[in-house]
């Protein structure tokens, strides 16, 4: 253990850790949130750590109602209920695929179990794989690499010992985003878009009115939003008029009508979906894969410290603080998962595929826990190494003569169990920084990961199911924008019917933007995604440089208007996993008032307006 550091609770002091209580209000955070974050994902192609949030939620309900001091017990609290949107994360950019290729009649639909048994043993192979890095990662390291979210985390849950006061924010915020949000898409008395036709260019002006999408820029913060930006406005204000124009009379994938025709049916919503996006899904392909290049050499030299450090990695000092679960366990656990992710009918992969599992799961889950210690869990590459998994899964596959559909659907569950993985162990090693900085129990928090991933990977069957019986992924409301990305790829590798000089143009958009020193990931997803989320993360955006600037600092990491967003987001998407619930039950026509009420832009932009008053209130706010 590093002798220079000393926790906030010293090693010799024992407090209430993993209680009854502790236990039972993270399991229904990491449900809530795990079910929001999957939401959220599924529509914008972004998610956000919960940490915070939780950390906030967690103060109030063991400080503040339950009036029990224990700050070790707030930790376990965060430590569970962040580990359900982790697993959300990383479930949400691959399965959805197997939804989708249901709906096009190409393969069945996912039972509740495929999804609950492949999340799980994602989940628990990234905990395990976790574990033995934290002596090499958190402890040796310390002070070296500074894990970002679980230094902040740390900080909330330290600031929290004078009080929890923080947490009205988070409370605040999730109840305007639930109201919002059930105004908007299920008494509909307004519209959820702002929609300006530009006839002249042939496109048009559209944002969206939804709580988490501004939000998300905030919390993404003005740089971010803006490349979402300016890939929005290049592909609606750029290519969408230049098809239009030059293309009047030319035949193009994918339905062999003029582009006339097409623009003529639909407008500049169907020159996007039959184009556009293909073009804005190349750019994604290409940015994921540029970025994890560009982090290769990291990534080589932090696979061989992180292994190095366990070959040299002690027995532990016995120590409370340097507790971890056996590793004759955690070794006897992952042969098991790995025979289980072979045998188990559910998941149909052979050995090699169990083998390419274990193998780029262990490479990609080590790296994942270094880097996230570097650059934090929101800037992991993990879409980028999922694209790497399911390229080399998908040509491994056919080569080994595991080809047609059975192939395509076992590269997407081998990317999906590789991505749960790299998600989870990222989450968890920042868990542990933050344990480590608190003077929690190692083996405590883990076992709070493990029951974490049980509970979440149960409730996000549920949740994906519900939300494809309502609207559907790859539609307008669910975009699943990495899903259908790795959808692409693997229907590519096996079977070559993809429009691929779209595609391309594409990967040279984003070739070209990385030569300009512009970080192309965050631009082809505003290429990729309709118009109205761009613009609408990008008023999110602005707010946020406003209150910087205003504010006079740089980052809000744990300031009111984060924690005021996440909890809009929360609302929001606690809220849609309810209508979607009934939706499917038939309820949501009783709510509906859009028959009495004729909505327009005007209600819409006030919503807007209204939403934009409220974070930037919020953002100035002195947390």
């Amino acid at each position: 253990m590093n002798e220079k550091f000393k926790p906030y609770i010293p090693d010799d002091k024992v407090m209430p850790e993993l209680t009854v209580t502790s236990v039972v209000t993270g399991l229904i955070m990491a449900v809530i949130f795990g079910a929001a974050n999957a939401y959220l994902g599924l529509r914008v192609g972004l998610t956000v750590s919960a940490s915070i949030p939780a950390a906030v939620i967690a103060l109030t309900v063991i400080r503040v109602i339950m009036k029990r001091d224990s700050i070790l017990e707030s930790n376990i609290v965060q430590t569970i209920g962040s580990a359900g949107e982790s697993l959300a994360a990383g479930a949400i950019f691959t399965m959805p695929v197997l939804f989708i290729w249901a709906g096009d009649g190409i393969a069945p639909k996912p039972s509740l179990v495929t999804i609950a048994v492949t999340a799980l043993l994602g989940g628990l192979l990234g905990v395990f794989f976790m574990v033995p890095l934290r002596k090499a990662l958190i402890v040796r390291e310390h002070g070296v690499l500074p894990y970002p979210e679980g230094t902040a985390c740390a900080e909330v849950l330290l600031a929290g010992e004078k009080g929890g006061s923080s947490a009205v924010s988070v409370f605040l915020g999730m109840g305007i985003g639930a109201v919002v949000k059930l105004v908007v898409d299920g008494l509909k008395v307004v519209q959820d878009s702002v929609v300006f036709k530009l006839e002249a260019l042939k496109t048009e002006f559209s944002m969206q009115v939804y709580p988490a999408l501004i939000s998300v820029g905030y919390i993404c913060g003005y740089r971010i939003s803006a490349y979402m930006f300016a890939g929005g406005l290049l592909g609606w204000f750029v290519l969408i008029p230049l098809i239009v124009l030059f293309g009047t009379d030319v035949i193009m994938y994918p339905n062999e009508v003029s582009v006339a025709e097409v623009y003529a049916a639909g407008g500049a919503d169907a020159i996007w979906s039959n184009y556009i996006k293909y073009i804005g899904a190349g750019a994604v392909a290409a940015a994921g894969i540029i970025s994890l290049i560009k982090t290769l050499p990291l990534i080589v030299r932090t696979f061989k410290d992180s292994v190095k450090s366990i070959s040299k990695s002690d027995k532990g000092s016995g120590l409370r603080t340097d507790r971890d679960m056996d590793m004759r366990f955690i070794l006897a656990a992952v042969i098991v998962l790995v025979f289980a992710i072979w045998l188990v009918p559910v998941i149909p992969v052979t050995f090699f595929g169990a083998l390419i599992i274990v193998i780029l799961g262990f490479f990609f889950t080590a790296v994942s826990s270094r880097m996230v210690g570097l650059v934090g869990h929101s800037n992991n590459p993990v879409s980028g190494m999922t694209i790497a998994s399911i390229l080399i899964a998908a040509f491994c596959l056919k080569l080994s003569g595991d080809t047609g559909v059975h192939g395509m659907v076992g590269a997407i569950i081998i990317g999906s169990v590789i991505c749960i993985a790299a998600s989870m162990a990222g989450d968890t090693s920042q868990d542990l920084k933050t344990g480590y900085i608190l003077g929690a129990t190692p083996v405590k928090q883990q076992i709070g990961e493990i029951l974490g991933t049980i509970v979440s990977s149960l409730a996000i069957g549920g949740v994906m199911i519900l939300l494809d019986k309502a609207y559907g992924f790859g539609t307008d409301a669910l975009a699943a924008p990495q899903a259908t990305m790795m959808k692409m790829i693997a229907e590519g590798v096996m079977n070559g019917t993809l429009p691929w000089a779209l595609i391309a143009i594409g990967v040279f958009a984003s070739v070209i933007i990385e030569i300009l020193g512009i970080s192309a990931l965050p631009v082809a997803i505003g290429l990729y995604l309709p118009f109205s989320l761009s613009s609408i993360v990008m008023l999110g955006g602005l707010i946020r440089m406003f209150a910087d600037k205003k504010n006079g600092k740089e980052n809000d990491g744990a300031g009111s208007g984060i924690l005021f967003c996440s909890g809009l987001i929360a609302g929001e998407g606690i809220i849609g996993v309810l209508l979607a619930a009934l939706t499917v039950l038939g309820v949501t026509d009783v709510i509906d008032l859009s028959r009495l009420v004729s909505a327009g832009n005007i209600p819409a932009v006030i919503l807007i307006a209204i939403l934009a008053f409220s974070v930037c209130s919020a953002a100035m706010k002195k947390s």
